[in-house]
């Protein structure tokens, strides 16, 4: 058994090149060989978001505060909100975030394949991010 007390890893600003906004990320938990499991609490301050990207064997978003969205190449903006459960499937090209006036914060859960949790892609717009309105 292993605990991580709360604290004891530090937050993290989310760098430019993934994320556009103010976005903290602070680590919850790296399983160990065999095990492949990452995840994380993520911050998104409103207008914060992820660029585009994909996960090699998918992700799982747990909402537990604030208002967000979250959208898949080719469908439609989705609003998420606390409780809510977001699945992107593996390769699924997508992107999620903060809303324009609230913030956002979500556990990020997805597995490591060949020691690789994520393929960063191009910046979402801001035309891209305001078909939201």
């Amino acid at each position: 058994m292993e605990i991580k007390r709360n604290g004891s890893q530090p937050s993290g600003k989310g760098p430019a090149e993934w994320f556009t906004g103010v976005v903290r990320v602070d680590p919850l938990f790296t399983a160990p060989e065999p095990a492949r499991v990452v995840g994380a609490s993520v911050t998104f301050e409103p207008g914060a978001r992820t660029a585009w990207h994909t996960h090699p064997l998918g992700q799982t978003l747990i909402v537990t505060a604030g208002y967000g969205l979250a959208q898949r190449a080719g469908g439609p903006i989705e609003e998420i909100r606390p409780g809510d459960v977001v699945w992107f499937a593996p390769g699924e090209k997508h992107w999620h975030g903060a809303t324009a006036t609230t913030a956002m914060t979500h556990i990020a859960i997805q597995e490591k394949l060949d020691g690789k949790v994520v393929e960063w892609l191009e910046h979402v717009t801001d035309e891209q991010y305001k078909k939201e309105s």
